[in-house]
């Protein structure tokens, strides 16, 4: 090996040495990658009020605690007016310089109906990954068959996303883990929709309704793109920082990322943040 060859196989070990220093300890073992490098988000709509006061000052918070992504809810929808002020622009600017990105954010069935090319460019200026309805919220005597009609909507809206280089995707809450007629309305749904144009955001919570995120990520491989990250105590029968409640989380995670999961935003009680992003990243 010449001098040359040396200098510039050594500039190359050190390089890799810098790299591999700044991954998590658990990435390797043996010499070989053991498991995916996970990052978490949080779901804005926790932070609502501080936000709205001090939006750059919350997001440094939030990620100071070792957070790297937010998913946001639409300023304009949400009536968040001190942030719907703010151009586009200026929202993504903030969310960046806090050392944050956005690839997600919640969407109303309203605006998504009425305003959904607005929406779509708000979206892409935003630089979004994942357009999500946050729900249909249908009137409590809605039928299975108002769901199916609700579904079909928006598989339509999500052609457009699709076609404007977006995933659309559809968000729970327990009101679709209830029945009529003695049939899940959560099961009606992942029938109705395109598996293609629709993926779904898991909100781990329906587990104080007796519902295993995991078990839904094995009856629908491949349907999931996010989930919302919580836990519940059977005993207190209330939310607990995650890790200390009922959830299998080395489960939820296999299954997850198997059934095609890709972001994992916390969705926890603001006080206990800092407990759940050190309980995720200790697994």
């Amino acid at each position: 090996m010449d001098r040359r060859q040396f200098l510039g196989k050594s500039a190359a070990g050190v390089a890799s040495a810098a790299l591999l220093s700044h991954l998590p300890a658990n990435l390797f073992a043996g010499g070989k990658m053991i498991t995916p490098y996970r990052t978490f988000g949080f779901q804005s709509y926790v932070w609502a009020d501080a936000l709205q006061v001090d939006f750059p000052g919350t997001l440094k918070k939030v990620q100071s605690m070792g957070y790297s992504q937010i998913e946001m809810c639409s300023p304009k929808s949400y009536q968040w007016k001190s942030i719907a002020r703010l151009s586009t622009k200026e929202i993504n600017t903030i969310i960046n310089d806090a050392g944050l990105t956005c690839p997600s954010c919640h969407f109303t069935y309203g605006e998504l109906k009425d305003e959904l090319d607005d929406r779509i460019e708000f979206a892409q200026e935003l630089g979004l990954k994942d357009m999500i309805l946050q729900s249909f919220f249908l009137e409590k005597n809605a039928t299975l068959n108002d769901y199916r009609k609700a579904a079909d909507k928006l598989n339509e809206i999500a052609q457009k996303i699709s076609k404007a280089g977006m995933q659309a995707g559809f968000h729970n809450h327990n009101m679709e883990f209830e029945k009529i007629d003695g049939v899940l309305i959560y099961d009606i749904l992942m029938e109705q929709f395109d598996p293609k144009l629709v993926k779904m955001q898991f909100q781990v919570a329906v587990i104080s309704e007796g519902y295993k995120a995991s078990d839904y990520f094995r009856k629908y491989p491949g349907r999931f793109i996010s989930a919302h990250l919580s836990d519940w105590s059977a005993t207190s029968k209330k939310g607990v920082p995650i890790g200390q409640g009922v959830v299998d989380w080395k489960e939820f995670f296999k299954t997850a990322e198997a059934s095609g999961v890709k972001y994992f935003f916390v969705e926890n009680d603001s006080e206990f943040f800092k407990e759940d992003i050190s309980y995720l990243k200790s697994l």
